[in-house]
């Protein structure tokens, strides 16, 4: 049934030479068999025990026998498997904190990581998600930890066996503080020279991790982020003890089901300082971005797989004496999707790829990566939305049925888009990178700098649209500084989207001329002229019937087919 048995890996080309465009040439070839395992796995065992874990999601058990409180959360054997493919065969988690995992000799860049996500989340959303808040977690420990903290929690937060392993999470939202972090009430008191928080956390994804990063306010200090803290509560104290803090109740939620998502209520939990408590926020707001990134490639990785759903079925499916993917309307269903899915793949691999560089210790590359992060949680998990809703009905009934996992990815799809940030809270972090950090001008000029350097002739001549809409963006940056800053908030959305899709066109124009150099292939010129045309332009795009299969394929596509 849809595509089990087949490998996600081997089935998407693109995949492949995102990898040649963004890994260094060793990385990649190293990567290519362990992606064509997790391909294999994802588009078979895996998918299945996804099915499984969403169909039964995890229980709390809050009190034992004998009436001890235990706040025991008990998972599916299905999804306990899903977590020794990911955390102990593939590493996810561990990969870009130690050197070893897959056997890399340095850690692994996050392109390749990336890479591997982005398969393994076509079988399975939710469990990517503790999967993340791990490495994020350890990231932290990494960058603001004490020595000793670093000791003690970095070994069992890169663990590669689920037996040592330390799940990792971030507690933030409160009832009265989602997006509006300032309005944290959590208290942290030192007591005896030990800190201990009370307060209450609203939505706690992986509620039931070892370790815990959180935001709390030491008391006597100021209101706002400003006067918040970081802080990591572990699950289990030196003594073997259970740590003061309740799991009061699992959500119900509407997808991303296999995951264990509750409340818990901190009643005076030991806590141990992060870094600079003066800087709380400011420490946080490093692993708010990379889940923000993370979060982005999930949602793709939702959009690749959607689209293989609906081209494979529409492939197999007959009406009217022809194949679904035969008639004219369908092929132009299926080539639409297919411009949100690589252009969605291209933004997120280019974030990854810059945070490689920025973790390498390259400013530039920390300022771009400050203002595309951002960009890509936007477009990409909105997005996504509509990508896996048109997939859905190209099958008809048999998408909005669950033996399908259609309606699956529908769900999770709509958290992508709340997960780290609203849309609008997004759109406004877009503005304020751009005009608080520079970071504006540095995504334009190395946007206009890949424009200049296009060798291939086509490339060039499809490039004239995109550099006219750069000098557009440039300009009204300009107007936009000059602006009262509820004129600019009521315009940020709408300003977002447009800059997403001007950078999306640009990097498919980058790839286009790859592509070209490497194989005289202008494939993906035909999607960077439609994608243009489409999303830049507004204008429909009528896709010939020679160029569908070739186009939707991978396969190449001569030069004289793109004029």
């Amino acid at each position: 049934m849809g595509a089990d048995g087949l490998n996600f890996f081997d089935a998407d080309p693109n995949l492949g030479f995102l990898l040649r465009l963004w890994a260094d040439p060793d990385d990649a070839t190293r990567a290519g068999p362990h992606l064509r395992e997790l391909g294999g796995l994802a588009a078979g065992e895996l998918d299945r025990l996804a099915a499984l874990a969403n169909q039964h999601p995890p229980v709390l058990k809050a009190f034992d026998r004998e009436g001890n409180r235990v706040d025991e959360v008990i998972y599916h054997p299905a999804y306990r498997e899903l977590e020794r493919v990911a955390f102990e065969r593939f590493g996810l988690a561990a990969m870009s904190h130690r050197a070893g995992v897959l056997g890399w000799p340095r850690p692994v860049p996050h392109v390749i990581k990336y890479a591997l996500k982005y398969l393994f989340v076509q079988a399975e959303f939710g469990l990517v998600c503790p999967v993340s808040l791990t490495d994020s977690t350890a990231r932290i420990i990494r960058l603001f930890g004490s020595p000793d903290q670093k000791a003690r929690y970095l070994p069992r937060l890169t663990a590669t066996s689920l037996a040592e392993l330390w799940q990792g999470a971030q507690f933030i939202t409160e009832k009265e503080a989602g997006s509006d972090v300032g309005a944290i009430a959590t208290v942290a008191r030192l007591e005896d020279g030990i800190w201990r928080l009370y307060g209450h956390k609203w939505f706690c994804s992986n509620v039931s991790a070892e370790v815990i990063i959180t935001l709390a306010r030491p008391e006597g200090a100021g209101a706002g982020t400003r006067g918040l803290g970081m802080f990591l509560v572990p699950k289990w104290l030196p003594d073997g003890t259970r740590n003061s803090y309740r799991i009061e109740r699992l959500k119900d939620k509407l997808g991303s089901r296999s995951m264990a998502t509750g409340e818990v209520t901190f009643d005076g939990a030991v806590a141990e300082p992060v870094g600079d408590l003066g800087q709380g926020f400011k420490q946080m707001a490093e692993m708010i971005n990379v889940s923000r990134l993370s979060n982005a490639l999930r949602s793709a990785g939702l959009m690749r797989r959607a689209f293989f759903e609906a081209l494979s079925y529409t492939r197999r499916r007959t009406a009217f004496g022809r194949r679904l993917a035969d008639l004219p309307l369908v092929r132009q269903n299926l080539f639409d999707l297919l411009l949100d899915v690589e252009g969605s793949a291209a933004l997120v691999f280019y974030g990854a790829w810059l945070l490689d560089r920025a973790d390498g210790g390259d400013p530039e590359a920390a300022r771009l990566r400050r203002v595309v992060t951002p960009l890509a949680k936007f477009h990409v998990t909105k997005r996504a939305r509509w990508v896996v809703g048109e997939a859905l009905e190209l099958l008809g009934g048999n998408g909005y049925i669950e033996d399908w996992p259609l309606a699956r990815l529908l769900r999770d799809a709509y958290l992508g888009s709340i997960w780290e940030g609203t849309t609008n809270i997004v759109a406004l972090d877009v503005l304020r990178a751009i005009f608080r950090e520079g970071a504006g001008q540095a995504l334009l000029e190395d946007l206009t700098g890949r424009l200049s350097r296009l060798q291939a002739q086509p490339v060039r001549r499809a490039a004239a649209p995109v550099r006219l809409e750069l000098d557009r963006v440039r300009s009204e940056l300009s107007h936009l500084s000059d602006t009262d800053p509820e004129t600019r908030e009521l315009g940020a959305v709408e300003f977002a989207g447009r800059l997403a899709h001007v950078v999306i066109a640009a990097l498919l124009l980058h790839e286009a001329e790859r592509l070209v150099a490497e194989s005289a292939d202008y494939r993906k010129l035909r999607v960077a002229t439609a994608y243009i045309q489409s999303r830049l332009r507004g204008e429909p795009v009528r896709l010939k019937p020679e160029l569908v299969g070739p186009t939707l394929d991978g396969s190449p596509i001569g030069a004289e087919a793109t004029r």
